[in-house]
């Protein structure tokens, strides 16, 4: 009987340990930083542009440059993708969304 709880035990140390070393070496999910939130942005809103027009959209829209004034429907769009790569949810995505649109 004495055994058997030593084995136990030892068992049970063992699988903590090797359960504590497994949750270390998980990586945390890390925050995207600007320039990436920046460069996703810019990628789905590139969608359906090739060759050098998607080489002049990236390059001014990775820079900041606004384009001329954009139909509401393409406000829509951009602002929902923008809100979409940042993974906005609920009320964050509405004042999101509503601030985005009146620029």
């Amino acid at each position: 009987m004495r055994t058997q709880l030593r084995v136990l035990a030892v068992v049970s140390l063992f699988l903590f340990a090797a359960g504590t070393v497994a949750a270390q070496q998980m990586p945390a999910k890390k925050d995207l930083t600007p320039q990436q939130q920046r460069m996703s942005t810019c990628n789905s809103q590139a969608s359906g542009k090739v060759g050098d027009e998607r080489k002049a959209f990236m390059s001014s829209c990775l820079k900041g440059e606004q384009p001329a004034k954009s139909s509401p429907q393409e406000r829509m769009k951009s602002c929902n993708a923008d809100a979409s790569a940042k993974g906005l949810k609920g009320d964050e995505r509405k004042s999101f969304m509503s601030s985005c649109l009146k620029h």
